[in-house]
């Protein structure tokens, strides 16, 4: 079993306003544990940094951490660049993917997965073939896709099927989905749903980003938690998701007594 725990994250943000460089505090003391096995949620309102962690869990060098640790297996991971965070064995699926001329969607995973294993172990091209077969397949995407240069032209839920396709191809110890659900119709919704559940084991775990309820019903996590204020403030299971559905943020900010604004920032 693997673990990624963060431990009393503070993380700031600098950016120019009016000419002048302002820097935000954005995460202000964010605890949290996954185990492989184990499927989080974070849901919060906009603006509370629910994809600052994500990014900063990642190693994206626009945050700046200036309190606590990022801990992947009981070691630090701070000092390490991003590519060697993704060796390790974390994976962004991003709320909005890059698209990258030149590269093929092909070559890209095959580079991606080689690049986790060792030099006597590397993916040859049969194996590629099969294992990139197969997972088209249960994601309902054309076998031309895989020749394409990576995201190019791509529509938003191509993109988001393309982001999952790389999930199950390099199969990472934990994935940080943020914001998948973003866009898609019902149906592009239940393929990748249906994508991230045929991850599930005791050697992945993952962490899903979400503004919306409908997608914790298509993957049941086993952990919910509320993020307000740069921290979270409640944990539980997939029915305090279900009861902010109902609620809302400014039911829950009452219940416990929070003074945090929920204006939305983004």
């Amino acid at each position: 079993m693997k673990e990624l725990q963060i431990k009393n994250l503070h993380v700031s943000v600098t950016t120019e306003e009016q000419g002048q460089n302002i820097t935000k505090e954005i995460l202000t003391g964010v605890n949290l544990t996954i185990k492989t096995g184990e499927i989080h949620a974070i849901m919060g309102p906009n603006g509370t940094g629910k994809s600052t962690l994500s990014q900063t869990i990642m190693g994206n060098s626009a945050y700046h951490i200036t309190k606590g640790d990022i801990l992947l297996n009981g070691n630090s991971i701070l000092d390490m660049p991003v590519d060697e965070r993704a060796r390790q064995g974390l994976f962004l699926a991003m709320q909005y993917p890059a698209e990258i001329q030149g590269i093929t969607n092909a070559e890209f995973l095959r580079t991606a997965i080689n690049a986790r294993r060792s030099s006597k172990n590397q993916m040859g091209v049969r194996e590629f073939i099969q294992e990139l077969d197969k997972n088209l397949k249960l994601l309902d995407m054309n076998e031309s896709m895989t020749e394409r240069y990576l995201n190019e032209g791509f529509s938003g839920g191509e993109k988001k099927r393309n982001e999952i396709l790389q999930l199950l191809m390099i199969k990472p110890n934990f994935a940080l989905l943020d914001e998948i659900d973003s866009g898609l119709d019902i149906d592009a919704l239940q393929v990748v749903a249906k994508g991230v559940n045929s991850m599930r084991n005791q050697e992945f775990g993952a962490l899903i980003i979400t503004h919306y309820q409908r997608l914790l019903n298509y993957i049941v996590p086993d952990v919910v938690h509320i993020m307000m204020g740069g921290k979270i403030v409640k944990s539980g299971d997939a029915e305090l998701a279900k009861k902010l559905e109902n609620e809302g943020y400014a039911g829950l900010r009452d219940e416990l007594g929070l003074d945090i604004d929920l204006v939305d920032e983004a």
